[in-house]
């Protein structure tokens, strides 16, 4: 199984960024800890901050892997482009956020990517990332 997780904007300053909301792990740690416990799975990661390249990533992946986990962060609720992708691809992607969205600023309540996903996680923190693994196997 070859599956990828995504991440979006400021998700490269995890551990540092506001960690009484996003935790005090690195991705790098809470990636590694994944591949250690999923190591059966072709596991990969891939970020960034800027909107068109998590769509080609997107594009890139979206017709030969298994699943995508995708946090796009910020562009969750403004990137029509980045929901178009997630429509215009075979491969299943999962929505996750660290946070609980719905208790936060009315804003973060919309997600341009849920429409065309096949489920979202949100408000476990870093768990999230393990239990959309999990709802690929």
């Amino acid at each position: 199984m070859r599956l990828i997780i995504i991440n979006g904007p400021n998700l490269n300053l995890l551990g540092k960024r506001e960690p009484e909301i996003y935790g005090s792990e690195s991705f790098d740690d809470i990636f590694n800890s994944l591949k250690d416990k999923y190591s059966s799975i072709d596991l990969e990661y891939y970020q960034s901050n800027i909107e068109g390249e998590i769509i080609d990533k997107l594009h890139e992946v979206g017709f030969n892997y298994d699943g995508v986990i995708l946090n796009a962060a910020a562009y969750t609720h403004t990137s029509v482009g980045i929901g178009d992708a997630v429509k215009g691809i075979e491969t299943s992607v999962v929505e996750i956020h660290i946070s609980n969205i719905h208790a936060r600023e009315d804003f973060r309540h919309q997600s341009y990517i849920a429409p065309n996903a096949k489920g979202v996680i949100f408000g476990f923190g870093v768990k999230g990332y393990e239990l959309a693994i999990q709802s690929f196997l």
